[in-house]
């Protein structure tokens, strides 16, 4: 009777485990308000982001639609390059991230700049916006108007309003390194990254807290 319990709750954790990590094709059709701000809370402590619609109108509806299903949740921070950016965006589901790769953005116009403090999603060539951000830890105007891969610039869709300094804070040992790493991050999660650069970062939860 014992065993029967043990392999009834091993299985409810399970299917729990697979449900959670599921993610509804309705979440596509959200729409962000104008703006909203989210709560990144983190291992150094929280930061607050502010998007703005008008910014990058499929980026922020994407960034709506992420945090709406706790996408960032236990994601790495798994770029820190001082004074230059903070990276993350990869979930530690591959699932998800397939799931959320086989949807990607438009394109879009940077209308903004790439100013410290500001986010911005990273990319490959055109139509590979997906889930990964990055955050401005400078102004980095090239990133504006920068050819990277057939593509022009890097389009803001929000910016840091509290906790700045939690970013700086963020652990930068390892530069670049794990972003090299990103199909092994994709396939084997924080498994390999605890794995093999046990001093990153991680945001632990996002909290939606403020929409207009």
């Amino acid at each position: 009777m014992r065993t029967y319990i043990l392999s009834l709750i091993i299985f409810m954790g399970c299917a729990y485990s697979l449900s959670s990590q599921s993610v509804s094709k309705s979440f596509l059709h959200k729409t962000a308000p104008d703006s909203f701000r989210v709560e990144f809370q983190t291992t150094q402590g929280s930061f607050t982001v502010e998007a703005y619609r008008n910014w990058s109108p499929e980026g922020v509806d994407r960034l709506y639609q992420l945090v709406m299903t706790d996408f960032y949740d236990s994601a790495a921070i798994f770029r820190v390059q001082p004074d230059y950016v903070v990276q993350f965006g990869i979930s530690p589901s591959p699932d998800v991230n397939d799931f959320w790769d086989r949807h990607p953005l438009e394109d879009e116009p940077v209308k903004v700049s790439n100013k410290n403090g500001r986010i911005s999603y990273a990319r490959e060539g055109p139509l590979s916006r997906t889930t990964q951000l990055f955050i401005n830890c400078n102004d980095n105007p090239k990133l504006d108007t920068v050819q990277f891969n057939n593509l022009r610039g890097f389009a803001p869709v929000a910016q840091i309003v509290d906790g700045f300094e939690v970013i700086k804070s963020f652990y930068s040992e390892y530069g670049f390194e794990p972003a090299n790493k990103q199909d092994s991050v994709y396939k084997l999660g924080n498994v390999y990254l605890k794995k093999h650069y046990p001093e990153l970062d991680y945001i632990l939860k996002t909290k939606m807290i403020k929409e207009k």
